[in-house]
């Protein structure tokens, strides 16, 4: 059975985003984007929510064609745009680059769609990975630590009524100070 897989870049004091949605404190080098497309190629679909599906469309379709992106960067342009997406959204119909849109998460559907066969599912965004942990369906969280306190922002995680107990499955260090901390539900 596949796995969905949240897999989020956070600052030391918990924030995905700093005011604004700013995202200058990403400390992503050519180490770790390599490592992403290593981890991203096998995955069988990208599950996002529509703020992160239509960031990620602004940028990536046309990122290869840009005489300054890095090697990392360019391969990533190709395995965003070939990778089949889906995009939770209640306001979008249609979107471009193999995305299927879906007004709502359904639990039911979301289980259905781990039994396919393929590779496992990249869940992206904030506020959907917010739904699907309380609904019970991240199966790993992939946290990207970067070695930075933003002071305020966009917190990972909602306040919660419930608690998820987790099982560390791997540590790993980049060369910019950025910890992987890997878990398993």
């Amino acid at each position: 059975m596949r796995k969905i897989i949240l897999s989020m870049q956070v600052s030391l004091d918990g924030f995905f985003e700093g005011p604004h949605r700013d995202l200058s404190w990403h400390m992503v080098d050519e180490e770790l984007h390599s490592h992403f497309n290593d981890e991203l190629r096998a995955m069988g679909a990208f599950l996002d929510g529509r703020v992160t599906y239509e960031l990620m469309a602004d940028y990536w379709p046309t990122a290869d064609a840009d005489p300054d992106a890095s090697a990392p960067e360019a391969e990533f342009a190709r395995i965003w745009r070939d990778m089949p997406k889906i995009v939770y959204s209640r306001t979008m119909t249609s979107a471009g680059w193999n995305t299927t849109v879906v007004p709502e998460v359904v639990a039911d559907e979301v289980r259905a769609l781990k039994e396919q066969p393929g590779g496992d599912l990249a869940l992206g965004g904030a506020d959907l990975a917010d739904t699907f942990r309380r609904l019970g369906l991240i199966d790993e969280y992939w946290l990207y630590v970067h070695p930075v306190v933003i002071g305020r922002g966009t917190p990972l995680f909602k306040s919660a009524d419930t608690r998820t107990r987790l099982r560390l499955v791997e540590t790993r260090g980049f060369g910019n100070g950025v910890a992987l901390l890997r878990y398993a539900a």
